[in-house]
């Protein structure tokens, strides 16, 4: 497995290329990255505007306090 890694075009940074397991690999940490903005981010946006328009609603309702 050196000898491969050694042999690659080298890229300007001075990293070696990344091989296709470590591509493979980068992508599917992305995959799962973008899986847990999902299950976290979303919902939390969601509960955050719920309640914003909540307080909106409270704040704003009209009175039935009349006197008459």
């Amino acid at each position: 497995m050196n000898i491969l890694i050694n042999d690659m075009r080298q890229l300007k940074g001075g990293k070696v290329k990344e091989t296709a397991r470590e591509k493979k690999q980068r992508k599917k940490e992305f995959a799962e990255t973008q899986k847990q903005v999902y299950k976290i981010a979303v919902p939390t946006l969601i509960a955050v505007f719920l309640f914003i328009v909540a307080y909106v609603y409270i704040k704003t309702r009209p009175r039935s306090s009349y006197i008459d």
